[in-house]
């Protein structure tokens, strides 16, 4: 009849310890600084302002981005309200030559996401989205996508289809 070991506490701890951080423990989450969506209207008058129902579409799409980017990639999503004034003085990001990542970094980010929608003719829109490290400004991932439709589950379907199809398609770098 084979004869029982057991472990000391010492060793039981250690190997309890062991499986813990091995390669099945979840890192920390990631931070992402995900800024507004902006819009890029070409055709806009020097000053125009944006129109209101264009603003609660914007915030619409950049809601669906933050719940989309927490859940299906266990982002950590940092809170950029701290830093609008300096958002303001800066953009639009998507113009502004790398700023939004050293934004992020004041924010404690280590991902900058930025995005903005470009109003093209009657009803058209195409919505651009970039992941890139805080950093160093390095692009992770990128994706766009053509609205063809100017109403609220439009654009909420055309970012989550841009989160999942391009975004997300594959996992982030030290995701698994």
């Amino acid at each position: 009849m084979p004869t029982r070991r057991h472990l000391s506490p010492a060793c039981a701890a250690l190997f309890c310890g062991a499986l813990a951080v091995g390669p099945g423990a979840a890192a920390a989450a990631e931070k992402a600084a995900v800024f507004p969506i902006e819009m890029h209207d070409p055709g806009a008058t020097y000053g125009s302002r944006l129109r209101p129902v264009d603003a609660k579409k914007l915030a619409l799409v950049t809601d669906e981005l933050k719940t989309s980017l927490r859940n299906q990639a266990g982002l950590d999503i940092v809170d950029t309200a701290p830093a609008a004034k300096e958002v303001e003085q800066q953009g639009p990001l998507f113009k502004c030559n790398g700023c939004a990542g050293d934004i992020a970094k004041g924010l404690g980010a280590d991902l900058v996401v930025t995005g903005y929608a470009e109003r093209g003719a009657n009803q058209i829109f195409n919505l651009n989205v970039t992941i890139a490290e805080a950093a160093t400004g390095k692009l992770v991932r990128g994706g766009q996508v053509t609205i063809r439709a100017d109403d609220d589950n439009t654009w909420a379907h055309a970012m989550r289809w841009v989160v999942k199809n391009r975004l997300l398609a594959e996992p982030l770098p030290n995701k698994s």
